[in-house]
């Protein structure tokens, strides 16, 4: 069997981004991604910082692990890195989901495509804009959502300022027909506790929704906050 690179494990908790967000889920934290984007807030996931916790897991070590931590209180799994999607081995565990009926999200900037994609319930495709310092392939992410199932899908942008909502903008059209949501950037990741957070964090978000509902060309979208940052800052492991 295929083993997997798991960095955590934890729940249950809330998705916090996304179309579900919100959502009662387990976590899958897999390690290695192909972008190194510069505010991160899981750069533990690809810059060696947490090499020594990696574990190479099979499928049934990693649903065995999450009935061990979470029992009888999930039936949704978020596979998340990282970039789970570099990942080819993963059809083992969504194909072990399927078996268990449990339904799973994954989050992904777009940038590789496994077969296993097309079976997630909730796929996220979340280009990474210009404050990352990354610079997205466009053609590879139109060639990768091609490939995706349409009822499954939706995009994501995360918004620190105005270059970003433009980049934000230009995806939107890009893609028309595909549910779009704006999620408000976090810049204050300088530990697991920030000193009033959720209330810096509220008053981006508020700049945030003020910009879209005073946008023309952005009527479609969907604003979001960073929903279990505003519960719990930077905590790990929720």
């Amino acid at each position: 069997m295929a083993k997997i690179p798991v960095l955590e494990i934890f729940g249950p908790t809330i998705q916090g981004e996304g179309r579900v967000i919100g959502r009662k889920t387990m976590f899958v934290r897999t390690a290695g991604c192909d972008y190194r984007c510069s505010w991160c807030d899981s750069s533990f996931t690809w810059d060696g910082s947490a090499k020594d916790q990696i574990k190479m897991m099979t499928a049934e070590e990693i649903y065995d692990e999450l009935y061990r931590i979470g029992g009888d209180y999930f039936n949704h799994v978020t596979i998340s890195g990282g970039n789970p999607a570099l990942i080819k081995g993963i059809q083992e565990l969504v194909d072990l989901f399927d078996e268990k009926g449990i339904h799973s999200a994954l989050e992904t900037q777009g940038s590789r495509f496994q077969p296993w994609m097309r079976q997630i319930d909730d796929l996220t495709i979340s280009p990474k804009p210009p404050s990352s310092m990354m610079k997205p392939n466009l053609m590879t992410l139109d060639e990768v959502i091609e490939q995706c199932v349409p009822e499954t899908l939706n995009l994501k942008v995360v918004v620190f300022d105005d270059t970003d909502f433009d980049f934000a903008r230009d995806i939107h059209h890009r893609y028309p027909s595909i549910p779009f949501y704006l999620q408000v950037g976090n810049p204050y990741l300088d530990g697991e506790y920030i000193e009033n957070h959720t209330a810096r964090l509220l008053a981006l978000y508020e700049s945030l929704v003020d910009r879209v509902i005073n946008t023309s060309d952005m009527n479609d979208v969907y604003v979001l906050p960073q929903l279990h940052t505003l519960l719990w800052s930077n905590k790990k492991g929720v």
